[in-house]
C-alpha cells in the first residue's frame, strides 16, 4: 500500500507531501489544477520515461519519492536484490540534462528494477483506458492478464520462435540446395583427386630430399671418394703430411716450449682428419647407386605435383587441403540434411501448438467467466439489458497463439452481440473499461489501485454507481481516483483538492487533504460551479451522508 508521496518541482508543483491509508481516496480540483500531475509523479517512481520537460519552471531538477508498504509477493524479489526493509522507498531524480537517477531503499536502482516493484505495488487505470478496448490485441492481453496465462502465454512465444527459427533454416537449406551440391561435387572431386594419391604430411619435404640424394648419388660417391683419397690416400695425404709435421715439432719442445701451441693445433687438425675420413669411409660403405629407388621418388614426385596443379596448390599444401576438405564436407552433409531439419521443424510445430491449445483452453474458460462478470456488473451502471461476451475463434498460428479473441457487446435486450468498435458510445466504453478494470483487480491482489477519470462519458445515477463501485472496491484495496464528479468524490473515504495558485512569479499546484467543512464546500463547487450557495451545500451535505 501507498503510504506517502513527496513531489518537488515537477510540473507546476513547487513541493508538496502527502499521506496515504486504506480504503477509497478522491482527487478533485478545477480543470488544469494538476489533478493528473500526481499519477505522472507516481508513475516515474515506478518506471516510467521521463524528461527535463517535467520540471518545474526555474527549478534545477525534479524530485520524486513514494513509501510503500512491501507486499508478500514482492519480499523474495527484494531479498535477492539485497534491498529488502520493511518499508520500500522508491526515488526519482530528473534534471535539466535530461539525465535520471533512480533509488530503491537508498541505494542506487535501474528503471527495469523501478517496472519490476511497481507490477507488485499498484495498477493504474489511465485516462483512455477504454479507448485501448478497441484494438483486438490490447483485448488480447487484457484476457490473459485477467486469466493469470502469463506463463502459458510466454511458453507459446516461445515455442514459436524456436518453430520459426526451424522453419527459417529448413527453407534456407531447401533454397541453397542447388548450390549446395554443386559446391560438394566440386569439393568431393577435389578430396578425391588428393586421396587417390593420399598423401602424408610432411611427406614432400621427404621426398625432395631423398630426390636430391639419389638423382645426386653418383657425383656424391665420386666427390666423397676423391676426398677420402686426399685426406688418408697411399700418396702425400693430409694425414701424412699432418704426422710428418707432428714428428718435426716434437722433438723442438725440449728447447721451446712456445711451439707447444703449434703443436696441439697441427695434433687437433690430425685427430678431425683422422674422423673425418672414418666418416667418408662410413658414408661410402653406405651409399650406392639405387636407380629403382630414384624412379619410384620421382613417380611419386610427379604423381604429386601433377594433383597439386590441378587443384591450383603447392604440392607442400596437399596434406592440409585433404584435411580441410574433409571438415568442409561434413559441415555440408550437416547443413543439407533436409530430413532432419524436417523433423526438427516438425517437432517444434507440435510442441508450439500443443502449447497453443492449452493457452486456448484456459482462454475460454477465462472469458466465459470474465464475460459473466462484466455483464452483471453492467446492469448496476445503466445498461441493463446489456450482455458482454468474449469470442474466441481459430487464427492462423502466431507469436500470441492460435486465437482470435473479440470483445462484443449487445447494447440491449434480445440484440446481437456486436464488436464493441461497432455498437459501443464512448459513455459505454468507459463503463465496460471500468468494469472489466474491477472484475480483474478484485481477482488479483495487486495493493494499490488508481483510476485516472475513469468516470469520463457518465454522470446522473450511474455516477453514483460507479463510486459506490469504487468504495466498495477500496474495502479490499487501496483506490485513488481522479474524478470531476461529485457523486464519485462524495462516495470517497479521503478527499484530496488540488488548487492552482498564482505565485509572485508562477502559477503552483497545492494540494490538500480536506475535512468536513471544506470536503462540503468542494462537493458543493463541483455541483453547482463558481457560485456556491446553501442549495447546492445542502446537497452535497445530502451526498456526503447518503455515501456512507
Amino acid at each position: 500500500m501507498l503510504r506517502s508521496l513527496h513531489i518537488r518541482d515537477f510540473v507546476i508543483v513547487e513541493q508538496t507531501e502527502l499521506q496515504f491509508d486504506a480504503g477509497f481516496s478522491v482527487f478533485t480540483g478545477e480543470t488544469g489544477a494538476g489533478k493528473s500531475i500526481l499519477i505522472d509523479a507516481l508513475a516515474l517512481t515506478l518506471g516510467s520515461r521521463g524528461d527535463s520537460g517535467a520540471i518545474r519552471e526555474g527549478a534545477d531538477k525534479a524530485d520524486i519519492s513514494a513509501i510503500f508498504d512491501v507486499p508478500a509477493s514482492l519480499r523474495e524479489f527484494l531479498i535477492e536484490q539485497e534491498l529488502d526493509d520493511d518499508q520500500l522507498v522508491l526515488r526519482r531524480v530528473i534534471d535539466r540534462a535530461g539525465k535520471s537517477k533512480a533509488f530503491i531503499n537508498g541505494v542506487p536502482g535501474t528503471l527495469s528494477q523501478l517496472k519490476t516493484i511497481g507490477s507488485h505495488l499498484l495498477d493504474i487505470h489511465g485516462q483512455h483506458a477504454h479507448q485501448k478496448l478497441l484494438q483486438r490485441n490490447e483485448q488480447r492481453i487484457l484476457l490473459d492478464a485477467h486469466g493469470q496465462h502469463e506463463t502459458l502465454a510466454s511458453q507459446v512465444r516461445s515455442h514459436w520462435t524456436d518453430w520459426q527459427q526451424a522453419r527459417q533454416k529448413l527453407e534456407r537449406a531447401r533454397s541453397n540446395q542447388r548450390e549446395a551440391d554443386a559446391e560438394r561435387d566440386r569439393l568431393e572431386w577435389q578430396l578425391n583427386e588428393i586421396s587417390q594419391i593420399n598423401p602424408g604430411k610432411e611427406e614432400w619435404a621427404t621426398i625432395n630430399a631423398d630426390y636430391n640424394r639419389l638423382a645426386n648419388a653418383s657425383a656424391l660417391l665420386e666427390g666423397a671418394a676423391s676426398a677420402l683419397e686426399l685426406l688418408d690416400g697411399e700418396q702425400a695425404s693430409a694425414l701424412e703430411t699432418l704426422n710428418a709435421a707432428l714428428h718435426r715439432i716434437e722433438p723442438l719442445l725440449r728447447n721451446d716450449q712456445n711451439l707447444q701451441g703449434i703443436y696441439d693445433a697441427i695434433e687437433s687438425a690430425r685427430i678431425a682428419a683422422t674422423e673425418a675420413a672414418s666418416d667418408l669411409g662410413s658414408y661410402l660403405d653406405r651409399a650406392e647407386l639405387d636407380p629403382e629407388r630414384l624412379a619410384e621418388t620421382e613417380a611419386r614426385m610427379s604423381a604429386m605435383f601433377s594433383t597439386a596443379r590441378k587443384l591450383r596448390l603447392e604440392p607442400e599444401a596437399l596434406y592440409d587441403r585433404q584435411e580441410q576438405l574433409v571438415q568442409t564436407l561434413d559441415a555440408l552433409n550437416s547443413e543439407s540434411d533436409l530430413a532432419g531439419l524436417e523433423q526438427h521443424a516438425a517437432a517444434h510445430e507440435a510442441a508450439y501448438r500443443q502449447a497453443a491449445e492449452k493457452l486456448t483452453k484456459a482462454r475460454l474458460t477465462t472469458a466465459a467467466a470474465l464475460s459473466r462478470q462484466v455483464s452483471k456488473a453492467l446492469q448496476t451502471l445503466a445498461m441493463k439489458g446489456s450482455t458482454f461476451e468474449i469470442t474466441i475463434q481459430p487464427a492462423e498460428p502466431g507469436a500470441s497463439g492460435m486465437d482470435n479473441v473479440q470483445f462484443n457487446v449487445a447494447a440491449h435486450t434480445g440484440s446481437e452481440p456486436r464488436p464493441l468498435a461497432k455498437v459501443a458510445s464512448g459513455g459505454e466504453l468507459a463503463r465496460i473499461s471500468l468494469a472489466l478494470s474491477v472484475m480483474a483487480n478484485r481477482a488479483h491482489q495487486v495493493p494499490t489501485l488508481i483510476y485516472d477519470e475513469v468516470d469520463t462519458g457518465i454522470g446522473g445515477a450511474v455516477a453514483e454507481v460507479v463510486g459506490k463501485l469504487l468504495r466498495d472496491l477500496g474495502r479490499h484495496h487501496q483506490v485513488l481516483c481522479v474524478t470531476h464528479l461529485p457523486q464519485v468524490a462524495a462516495c470517497a473515504h479521503y478527499h484530496f483538492e488540488v488548487q492552482k495558485k498564482q505565485g509572485k512569479k508562477e502559477t503552483v499546484s497545492h494540494i490538500e487533504l480536506l475535512d468536513d467543512h471544506a470536503r462540503t464546500e468542494e462537493i458543493a463547487r463541483m455541483l453547482g460551479g463558481v457560485k456556491i450557495t446553501e442549495t447546492t451545500r445542502k446537497h452535497a451535505r445530502e451526498m456526503l451522508t447518503h455515501s456512507d
